[in-house]
């Protein structure tokens, strides 16, 4: 096991700069998941943690020793690709020994590890296999078996279940869960997928276009987002923005004119704006309520444009007057149709602010988990 730090570290391609001045500190067995939509740099990012790609800028340390120049072989990593990248021609015994017969191992040792990590992924009826006879989540398996016979001191995976479709991704998430627990190793996994970062992570690092936007626990990045791109980045359906101005503002609170139609009551803001100034309001899709529940907040009329009835709740998608699109997740079936108006109240404790043209900072503290 062991810590990782990243120092002001920054990646350029001639004169372009894809990874700018990054910190980052992950402690000794965390589970740290870089997300972010694709090109934003988190898959550079863990090719120069692991040594695959050179650093512009900066320093990496782990366990606080400097490893920024050395060269993947002596870092003590540990490396799941997408890809697999298993040996055809070779079994699955031979795949897993392959790594430390190249270290020149032990045979006695390489026999015990093999052991353990086969019997800790239920691989030891497909030792004999070649990669051609197993099925996507098997190949997968082997390639993180292969991983944990190194015994590293940092696991990364880059995107390793996008091959996988979607039932064996959940399975093979709670695999992965499950070794971390097991193994106590820290972890550092890439995704594009927000659900796989919210059911696995310790902490989550979103990123956008080579910078860190915020940095923290699932939940306190679902409840508290620091800017508008995370709160639409975490969460599924996407959390509703709706255009407004700040109609007036005093230290504590501001209330705001929706583009939509209608004046909020106070928000508490930890920072407020000054009148006429153009903000964002947000919503998570479950927190929408209908008009008639009792429930202080601002009523939107809506025109219900699609239904998607999934059993356990409807999702109503409508559009304001204003032609915002506005998500509803409503627990249980409801007999909703297209074309017919909806009155949606927002309650007040569930809205966030948004400060900025992008929506660039909170100006809320965020809601209260539940």
């Amino acid at each position: 096991m062991a810590s990782l730090r990243l120092q002001r570290i920054a990646k350029r391609f001639d004169s372009t700069t894809v990874i700018h001045d990054v910190d980052l500190q992950v402690d000794d067995g965390e589970f740290v998941v870089f997300v972010g939509p694709s090109g934003c740099g988190k898959s550079t990012l863990l090719r120069m943690i692991c040594g695959l790609e050179s650093v512009s800028q900066g320093e990496i340390l782990i366990d606080e020793r400097r490893v920024t120049t050395l060269p993947a072989a002596q870092r003590g990593l540990a490396m799941v690709f997408q890809s697999y990248a298993l040996y055809p021609h070779m079994t699955v015994r031979q795949n897993l020994a392959f790594g430390l017969e190249n270290l020149r191992t032990p045979a006695r040792e390489i026999q015990t590890r093999v052991a353990n990590a086969a019997r800790m992924l239920r691989l030891d009826p497909l030792l004999e296999r070649r990669p051609t006879q197993l099925s996507g989540g098997q190949r997968q398996r082997v390639a993180i078996g292969r991983a944990i016979v190194r015994e590293p001191a940092i696991f990364l995976f880059d995107e390793p279940l996008s091959n996988l479709d979607a039932e064996l991704r959940v399975a093979m998430r709670n695999e992965i869960a499950a070794l971390h627990h097991r193994l106590g190793t820290t972890m550092i996994y890439v995704t594009h997928d927000q659900v796989e970062a919210m059911t696995m992570a310790d902490r989550i690092v979103v990123m956008r276009a080579g910078r860190i936007e915020q940095v923290g626990a699932p939940l306190e990045l679902y409840n508290r987002p620091a800017n508008r791109f995370v709160a639409g980045f975490i969460g599924s359906p996407q959390m509703n923005f709706l255009g407004a101005r700040i109609e007036s503002a005093r230290d504590s609170s501001v209330q705001v004119a929706l583009d939509a139609g209608g004046t909020t009551p106070p928000i508490p803001v930890s920072a407020a704006g000054a009148p006429g100034t153009a903000v964002h309001l947000g919503i998570r899709p479950e927190h929408i309520v209908l008009a008639s529940a009792d429930a202080p907040g601002i009523d939107i009329p809506l025109t219900i444009e699609r239904v998607e009835q999934l059993g356990t709740s409807s999702f109503v998608f409508g559009r304001t007057q204003g032609d915002e699109q506005v998500t509803l997740q409503i627990a249980g079936q409801r007999p909703f149709r297209v074309g017919e108006p909806l009155i949606a109240r927002l309650p007040l404790e569930r809205l966030h602010l948004f400060a900025g043209a992008e929506g660039e900072r909170a100006m809320t503290a965020g809601v209260t988990e539940h």
